[in-house]
Formats: structure tokens, sequence, C-alpha cells
């Protein structure tokens, strides 16, 4: 009886000690998690990646749990004007931010970006086109997101075959016979490049890095400027031809209305929800210009990731920006966006290989440049490109439109 009992007590005292021993374990756990570093980290982006980015920022947070108390918030910002608005207030601005890279240079020259640390690293594993865009002088100043900032054309093959689409003269003939219409933006400088690019005339970035160099009103040569001006207006006039900006084109693709245009990989996985087996995607076609075909162009371009160079929590802000921007993230980006990966083994994947929109992004690159433009050239071609779309509704002289428009490009 007594072997009994002390046995009982043995366990007993064992018991005690268990459940003290955790105690103590848990309430050592409690001071160790309030003692962390609170870390709060904005992150920009667009609209587009809002639920993308929440779950990135969701298993970051898994991936470094219980090294600091993180406190990430997502917040909507375009791309495009991302740059402007961090100028505007760097201190107050978000410390890990998606944008487009020709912001670099002003980001860079403003203070905004530092150098970044692990320079050789991020450069290996990174297209060397992707790493190009993000370096200004021999230096990487961001993370390379996206190798696919271009356009190209999308079509819909119940209506065109691949003999179709090669000029753009057919395509708008075909849209004409259904009633429908090709899109493209002429709103946009961006995508007016086009009927620029291949014509021997150019544009771009003088020494200084600001101001802009352009040739586009030149009046000698086979192609001139008045020649690609003509050229918009017979296209403009064409009654299956409208000039839409994305929204609009994604609308027309869903209403019908639109069978054909110029656009992004962006755009790939809300088209082919509505077309179907019937997407088709490819190089631009050529356009008529003084009674030649000219290849149209396109700017190429990269999405970076930034790392605000004032922000509080620095070190946690570029291990953010890495996570983002890492071979697995870029491969879930590819899937869910249908976005080109900078990522070399993302890239490689046969997913990426075998989708359309990066095919056609790939055939279009032989004809596609770097875009690099100061802040002066959007506005002035925007205002040309709005005029030629609506059929010139100034009425004022072809070539004085295009030496005004040359004249605020490079203005210094």
């Amino acid at each position: 009886m007594k072997k009994r009992i002390v046995i009982v007590l043995f366990l007993l005292a064992i018991l005690i000690t268990t459940i003290s021993g955790c105690k103590k374990e848990e309430k050592e756990q409690e001071v160790s998690s309030s003692d962390l570093e609170t870390v709060q980290l904005l992150l920009w982006g667009s609209k587009e990646d809002e639920a993308l980015l929440n779950k990135m920022i969701q298993t970051f947070q898994q991936e470094y749990q219980g090294q600091a108390n993180f406190q990430i918030t997502f917040a909507e910002q375009g791309e495009t004007e991302c740059k402007d608005v961090i100028l505007g207030g760097l201190e107050e601005s978000a410390d890990v931010f998606t944008f487009a890279d020709d912001q670099l240079s002003a980001l860079a020259a403003a203070g905004a970006l530092n150098p970044v640390e692990n320079a050789d690293v991020i450069k290996q594993m990174n297209l060397s086109t992707a790493v190009e865009a993000a370096t200004v002088r021999n230096t990487l100043y961001a993370y390379p997101l996206t190798a696919d900032n271009g356009y190209f054309l999308y079509y819909n093959k119940r209506y065109f075959s691949e003999e179709d689409i090669q000029t753009l003269d057919r395509i708008l003939e075909i849209a004409s016979a259904n009633d429908s219409f090709f899109s493209m933006d002429w709103s946009s400088a961006w995508y007016v490049y086009s009927f620029f690019g291949n014509t021997e005339m150019k544009v771009g970035l003088n020494e200084d890095g600001i101001t802009n160099h352009c040739t586009w009103n030149r009046q000698e040569g086979e192609i001139r400027g008045v020649d690609v001006a003509q050229a918009m207006l017979n296209i403009a006039k064409q009654p299956s031809f409208s000039n839409r900006k994305d929204e609009e084109f994604l609308q027309g693709v869903r209403d019908g209305t639109v069978i054909a245009g110029v656009s992004g990989v962006w755009n790939a996985v809300a088209i082919q929800e509505v077309w179907g087996e019937d997407t088709g995607a490819a190089k631009l076609p050529t356009y008529t210009c003084n009674d030649h075909q000219i290849q149209m162009a396109s700017f190429s371009g990269c999405k970076l990731i930034g790392v605000n160079a004032y922000s509080e929590h620095y070190d946690w802000a570029c291990k953010l920006a890495e996570w983002i921007t890492n071979e697995q993230n870029q491969k879930l980006r590819f899937e869910l966006r249908e976005q080109g990966p900078s990522n070399k083994q993302a890239a490689s994947s046969i997913e990426v290989q075998q989708s359309p929109a990066i095919a056609a992004l790939l055939e279009q690159s032989e004809f596609s440049q770097l875009q690099r433009v100061g802040g002066k050239f959007w506005d002035p071609v925007t205002i040309f490109g709005e005029n030629m779309a609506s059929g010139n509704a100034t009425g004022e002289d072809l070539q004085k439109q295009l030496d005004k428009m040359v004249k605020d490009i490079t203005e210094r």
C-alpha cells in the first residue's frame, strides 16, 4: 500500500513540475513576443495587384514569424504616377513600391533609392534586360519584378488568320466587314511611339539623363514626320478604328465590339476569359506610310520594386522587396496575372514559355526599344496623338504640329 502511495505522489510531483514548466515557458514566450520590434511597412502597388500582393504579405509574415511584430499594409498607387507621388513627399511615401523602369533615373537622382546592397546576387538571378532596366550608370537601384512591360497585338481567331494580322490595313478591313473595331490608345504617348519607332527618326534621353533629343519632325528622307502624321490620319478615318484606353479596350472585348487591339500581358487573363481558345497574340502589324509598309515598333521595359531610402525599417523593407521578387512569387505572379518573370528560373518554366502573350512579346522584342525618355516626352506626344485620333480637329498644319511637339519634347 505504501509503495502505491509513493508511486502516486511521484507521478503527481512530475505532473506539477510539467505544468509549472509549461506555464513558465508560456510566460517567457509572452515576454519575448512583447519585446520584439514592431515593424510597420507600407506597400504600394497597382489596383490589379492588390489580392496578389496581400497574399505575398501574408507569406512574408509567416516566413519571418517570431523575428518581429509585423504591421504591413497595402495601398493602391498607380505605377505610372508613382515617381511623382514619391518625389512630392519622400518621408511620407511607401516603404516599398512598384514602378515602371523609366522612372528609375529620376528616383535615383533624387535620393529616393539607395544602391541595392546584394546587387551581385540580384543580378545573377535575373535576366540581363531586367537588370539593365534596374540600373543607372552601372549601379543597381531596384529589384527586377517583370520583364514584360511592352505591348503587342491581341486578336480573335474567329475572325483573323495568321496572314490577316500581318498588316493593319487588313485588320481594319476585316473589323469593318464584321461591324467591329480594332482598338489602340492614341491618348498615350507610350503607344504613339509605335508609328515613329522604325522610321529612322529618333527619340531618347540626352547624356544628362533628364532632357530628350527627338527628330520626329524630320523633313527629309524616305519617311518624313508629316508622312507618319498623315498615315495616322488615314488610320483614324477608318470606321473600324477606335481610340480606346485600356479599360475601354477590355470592355469592347467583353461586349464583342472589339475583335483586335494593342495591349500588354496584364490583360492576357481577362481577354482569355472572354475569347477562350480563340485568343490570339502576335507581334504588331505593319502600317502603310508613304506607300511603304512600316513595321510598328514598341517601347519595352520592366516593372521594378523600389525601397524608399527614407524607410524607418529599411532592412525589413529590403527583405520584403526581395520576397516579392523571388522565384516563387514571380511564378505566382505569372499564374495569377500572366506577367512575364524577370527571374531566370521562373522565366524558363514550361508554363511561361508556352504562354501566347509572352510568345507575342518575345516576337515583338525584335522591333522594340527600352523605354528611356525624360518626363517632357509624354504630354506633347499625347496632345499630338489625340489630335491625330480626332482627325486633326484643330486643323493646324501637320508640320507645325510636329515642330511644336518636338520643341516641347526637347525643352530644357
